[in-house]
């Protein structure tokens, strides 16, 4: 089974630049997970919002039109759909779509959870939203691994773990999507028991990145964050084959990036 992750910077810009189709064409992924689609379905024309041999299941702000949004594309139709974690404050922003897929072991689940991040940018108010939607996150995702479910959750997390995952950790110390703060809680969702798939394959490479400021023409110069993850509990990492990051592939300001699973 393929799966790709990718924020879009804006759907129907994707569709309209011609990078939609392709990403389902080059690969053909099982499942395909949007973030920052910033659009309601029936923004989208008829072709896009039910694509050929998927089906295709939406969250998006019910406050701000054109804002958040994420999108699962499915070749199988999940046992059952959830939009969001069951609160309010954030799930009105549109921010998580959740598929669940039926496995061999009865009543057990392959859960696989799309999430777009909050970014910490615009002040304390929203540095403090993004602190409360990450505790809130990893609460929501121990309870789903406590009941025995095989978990994957994936998105643009808007934060970079260490150091060697941008190309300019000093000059961004204190800049969000690198503080402290922030990184320590990828810290605690390593603690307690989430594998960093790229990681888990690639533990000391550097240089590779997800997204790039689009002003200063930094993907030319390969200057970058990666801050776009695939995560797994510890139990099921024995079944990921691959990852890639899909660097070539253009359309945003991330890049898309794809597992493959037994």
């Amino acid at each position: 089974m393929k799966i790709i992750s990718w924020n879009t910077n804006g759907l129907r810009a994707t569709v309209k630049q011609g990078y939609f189709t392709p990403l389902f064409a080059f690969n053909n992924p099982d499942i395909v997970c949007f973030q920052e689609t910033k659009c309601e379905p029936d923004q989208l024309d008829e072709s896009t919002r039910n694509l050929n041999g998927y089906h295709s299941y939406f969250s998006y702000s019910k406050n701000k039109k054109g804002y958040s949004g994420v999108a699962i594309y499915s070749k199988k139709i999940p046992e059952k759909i959830e939009y969001g974690i069951g609160i309010k404050k954030f799930d009105d922003e549109g921010r998580i779509v959740i598929a669940y897929y039926s496995t061999s072991k009865a009543g057990k689940y392959f859960i696989l959870i799309n999430c777009y991040f909050p970014n910490g940018g615009g002040g304390e108010e929203r540095l403090n939203y993004k602190l409360e939607f990450y505790d809130a996150f990893l609460k929501f995702i121990n309870e789903k691994k406590k009941d025995g479910h095989q978990i994957i959750f994936t998105g643009d997390v808007n934060t970079a773990h260490e150091e060697i995952d941008l190309a300019r950790p000093k000059e961004n110390s204190d800049s969000t999507g690198f503080l402290p703060i922030e990184r320590e809680w990828l810290d605690e969702v390593v603690n307690n028991g989430w594998v960093d798939i790229f990681r888990n394959f690639y533990p000391t490479k550097k240089d590779v990145y997800t997204y790039w400021d689009m002003k200063t023409r930094a993907r030319d110069r390969n200057v970058g964050w990666r801050i776009d993850y695939f995560f797994i509990n510890n139990s099921f990492i024995k079944d990921v084959k691959s990852f890639k990051t899909l660097s070539d592939y253009y359309g945003s300001d991330h890049c898309p990036i794809m597992i493959e699973i037994k």
